[in-house]
């Protein structure tokens, strides 16, 4: 008890700093000076779509990063610890996806398969060409895969820089090589990978945008349509950027959060 009571106080200090309580000052200056003189009464006409944005933006973001850490973990493995039959084409896919740009890739996958479905019947016949013939899922399969590329790097460190005299004990103990893998070399590679993701993730957020291109309405295109429709430039970027901001501490404080629950589980 007399430990968390001193580390109390200590947290108080460190955070009114000076600087802090500068930024801080600053920032509600800031946001009283847009209160009071930008014009906001275009709020309430474009809420319903904004939050229609919101949703998407959000549910395109957990998806991706779902999907996209599902493929990097096989990907990093492979690039790790699998045969050269293997490794070669995991390291050719990250290294195309790491050496293009999102944009590129999201117009190859939106406009080449997009444009190649429709000439098949079958496809067209098919219960999942509702979905195909809508841009959602070119983005998603776009922003998921781009992920997994940039991941499937960070695995590959992560799983290379376990010591591998941990392997080796564990089989030692009979441990097969999927028990390894699940109870030891995946839980300390994540232990390795987890504020990178943070880093990451926030990333992706900030990503999220190039789906406007491929007529996705979600949150940046909502301000893109409220700027075209009122020619006020303004407040809705500001309106923006502080949704992204938002967003985004969000995410760095849940993974900050998994990083000591996550940490308190292995110790």
């Amino acid at each position: 008890m007399s430990g968390a009571a001193s580390t109390a106080p200590a947290a108080r200090r460190v955070f009114w700093q000076p600087h802090r309580i500068g930024l801080a000052a600053a920032a509600l200056g800031l946001v009283l000076w847009a209160a009071l003189t930008l014009r906001w009464d275009w709020i309430p006409r474009y809420a319903g779509l904004g939050l229609a944005g919101l949703w998407r933006t959000l549910w395109l973001l957990v998806l991706s990063v779902l999907i996209g850490f599902a493929l990097a973990v096989p990907l990093g493995l492979a690039q790790a610890a699998g045969p050269r039959l293997v490794a070669l084409p995991a390291r050719w896919f990250c290294t195309a996806i790491r050496g293009t740009p999102l944009l590129l890739q999201i117009w190859l996958i939106y406009y080449g398969f997009g444009s190649l479905f429709p000439q098949f019947p079958a496809i067209r016949q098919s219960e999942l060409w509702p979905y195909l013939r809508q841009a959602w899922p070119y983005a998603l399969v776009a922003l998921s895969l781009s992920y997994a590329g940039y991941e499937g790097e960070v695995m590959r460190g992560a799983f290379r820089s376990v010591p591998h005299g941990q392997l080796e004990a564990a089989r030692a103990f009979g441990l097969g090589r999927f028990a390894v893998f699940r109870r030891i070399w995946l839980p300390q590679a994540l232990a390795r990978t987890l504020p990178t993701l943070g880093g990451e993730t926030v990333l992706q957020l900030k990503a999220t945008p190039l789906v406007a291109t491929i007529t996705v309405i979600e949150i940046y295109a909502v301000a893109s349509r409220v700027r075209q429709d009122t020619f006020i430039i303004y407040e809705p970027l500001l309106l923006l950027a502080l949704i992204y901001l938002a967003i985004a501490g969000l995410i760095v404080l849940a993974f900050r959060w998994l990083e000591r629950r996550y940490a308190a589980g292995l110790g």
